[in-house]
């Protein structure tokens, strides 16, 4: 028996706890220096922005460039987001330039008000950090995906300040109905030192209060379902119309530097023509005006559509943002019509739909705790099931896998179900 002490389950148990303790602490603090960064480049820009409005006309010079970067390196091929979630469930390597692309070109994005966020970007920027370790300490093939989810983790959660949702969407996320157990210790460690680090720089969470949250009555409760069955489809056609922009854009204008250069003075334009910054940018000043209760009924649409022309042409940073913000404008559309709370009905809106379009109940939930303090619970639940159960097979990232049905207790074939 005491030969054998190496392989007893407590003292795997331990190895297990020690090895990826030390790598976590690594992972985090490097997590926390990067994510610290890169969130003060972004608000920075942000900044410069918002008090210069012009400067929306130099998205297209922006995107030029952006374009130029990935082409001397070799990466126009570069899936992002996608390519980190592939080095996982399929083993694609997260290449080297990514990182330091992806920092670039998504500040560069953000200074020209494109509507994408920054979670694509940390997700990406983790997944490099994750892959650039787990290559300098040799691990074998399943200790290396770990590593990528750890660094997705810590960057993920530096930027938002949310560190158990962080943990949680980065294993939940890859495949449908698996949770990479395994993964767990190292991605929480990390998220709570990422988040640490990146506040000590000055980072901020990513936090509302809700208004007003009245008792779960009968009426109530069917205002809620309706939520929840709308978000449902909104997530549906949000993912449509992002994917199919994005084909379409590439089909009809195959050279990148045109794609981008017509989808930044289109941006560009309607911005001028509308008046405002509402629709640049990540969103949240969007999410602010939800919950402040402020309510603009074509808010939603018009986020969507900026954020198509934005994905098609080729900017970089993320949709998860801009979606959290659609979700919101129509979430509060909606309880001004139908008398459920506006604040509160815009928090769900914006969970329901991240729930549907990402396929991260749990995530979306535990994001919903962290962001709105623990507020409107049993009303972030009803809407978040719908959403994810009603929304199908249709995600943001294309190489996201559906192990299992949402309906049955069955599993499904492991191909990709996501639209490219």
């Amino acid at each position: 028996m005491l030969k054998n002490w190496k392989k007893h389950p407590i003292a795997e148990g331990a190895r297990y706890l020690i090895c990826w303790t030390i790598f976590a602490l690594i992972c985090g603090a490097a997590g926390g220096l990067i994510g610290g960064a890169f969130g003060w480049c972004i608000r920075r820009v942000t900044g410069l922005r918002t008090g210069q409005p012009w400067m929306v006309w130099l998205l297209p010079l922006f995107g030029l460039v952006i374009v130029f970067l990935y082409r001397i390196t070799g990466e126009e091929k570069n899936r992002g987001t996608n390519m980190v979630l592939a080095s996982i469930s399929a083993n694609d390597l997260v290449t080297k330039p990514t990182g330091p692309l992806i920092f670039v070109s998504t500040v560069l994005s953000h200074a020209g008000g494109a509507s994408v966020g920054r979670e694509g970007a940390a997700l990406q920027l983790g997944g490099w950090l994750g892959a650039r370790l787990g290559e300098l300490l040799k691990l074998d093939e399943k200790d290396a995906r770990s590593a990528i989810m750890c660094g997705m983790a810590a960057v993920f959660a530096a930027l938002f300040g949310t560190p158990v949702a962080a943990a949680v969407f980065c294993i939940e996320v890859i495949s449908v109905g698996v949770f990479y157990y395994a993964a767990l210790v190292p991605c929480v460690f990390s998220a709570f030192i990422g988040t640490g680090v990146s506040r000590l720089l000055g980072a901020e969470a990513e936090s509302w209060t809700i208004l007003s949250v009245p008792e779960m009555d009968w009426k109530n409760l069917l205002w809620t379902i309706l939520l929840g069955l709308l978000c449902a489809g909104l997530a549906v056609i949000l993912v449509v119309v992002l994917h199919g922009a994005e084909k379409q854009a590439k089909k009809r204008l195959p050279n990148p530097y045109l794609r981008v250069l017509a989808a930044g003075l289109l941006f560009a334009g309607l911005t001028f023509l509308i008046g405002g910054q509402r629709y640049t940018g990540a969103g949240t000043g969007l999410i602010g005006e939800a919950m402040r209760e402020e309510v603009i009924p074509a808010a939603f649409a018009l986020k969507l559509l900026f954020t198509a022309i934005a994905v098609a042409g080729g900017f970089r940073g993320g949709e998860i943002v801009p979606t959290l913000s659609i979700g919101a404008a129509f979430g509060a559309l909606f309880g001004s019509l139908t008398g459920l709370p506006v604040s509160l009905s815009a928090a769900c809106g914006m969970i329901a739909l991240f729930a549907g379009a990402t396929n991260c109940p749990v995530a979306s939930l535990l994001i919903a705790m962290e962001m709105f303090h623990g507020q409107g619970l049993s009303y972030f639940a009803v809407t978040v099931a719908l959403s994810f159960v009603l929304s199908g097979y249709y995600s943001l990232y294309g190489t996201q896998r559906f192990a299992y049905s949402k309906l049955k207790m069955e599993t499904l074939d492991t191909r990709e179900h996501g639209i490219e």
